[in-house]
Formats: C-alpha cells, sequence, structure tokens
C-alpha cells in the first residue's frame, strides 16, 4: 500500500541560502562584483540574489560555482 508521508519543508530555503552566501562572501573579502565575474553572472545578479533575500533564487550550477569560490561546502549554504 502506498500512501502520502508527511514532511516539514522549509519555507524560508531561500532566504536562508541568500543570507548564507551574504555571510561567507563577506568573511572571504571578496564584493558582490568580485563574485559575479568568478561565476560568470552580472553584479546585478549577484547583488539581487543577496538583497531581495530570496525572492530570486538560483540554479543548483550557480550555487556549486558560489561555493567554490567561496571555498565553502555547498551544505553550508542550507543551515
Amino acid at each position: 500500500m502506498v500512501y502520502k508521508r508527511e514532511f516539514k519543508f522549509d519555507d524560508d530555503i531561500r532566504k536562508k541560502i541568500s543570507l548564507n552566501i551574504k555571510k561567507y562572501r563577506e568573511l572571504n573579502g571578496i564584493t558582490q562584483e568580485q563574485l559575479a565575474l568568478d561565476i560568470g553572472k552580472s553584479y546585478d545578479f549577484t547583488r539581487r540574489l543577496e538583497f531581495k533575500k530570496g525572492e530570486i533564487g538560483c540554479s543548483i550550477d550557480t550555487l556549486y560555482k558560489i561555493s567554490v569560490v567561496l571555498n565553502t561546502r555547498i551544505d553550508k549554504f542550507f543551515e
């Protein structure tokens, strides 16, 4: 028999990711402009990613690139 299981999903996960990107970027002393250049995105993208606090998201590919540039394990962005 198959039944619907119940899970608790974090409704603010995009906001957490956004805040953690900013946190680890600042800890690494990297500007939004430098991060954008390093991951191949526009400065406006990185600015909005942090400023909008989760209203815009990013792909897993972009999050992976951010983790490499910031020398931060990708799971840290979800904490």
